[in-house]
């Protein structure tokens, strides 16, 4: 996991805090909480991670 590149969106503004990070592994899309780097991520498949994307952009 050390060789991932993880990226926050640029739209974080880090005013609260509340943001998380991506990163395109072997097979799967990494998602981890930007506080805690080091305590774990999800590993989604490609239309699992686009699916969250459309739920939470339906959200705002």
């Amino acid at each position: 996991m050390t060789m991932a590149v993880w990226r926050k969106s640029s739209r974080s503004t880090n005013q609260g805090g509340e943001c998380v990070e991506v990163a395109a592994l072997s097979h799967v899309i990494g998602v981890r909480d930007s506080k805690d780097p080091a305590g774990g991520h999800l590993a989604l498949g490609p239309e699992r991670f686009a699916a969250l994307v459309r739920r939470l952009k339906n959200l705002a």
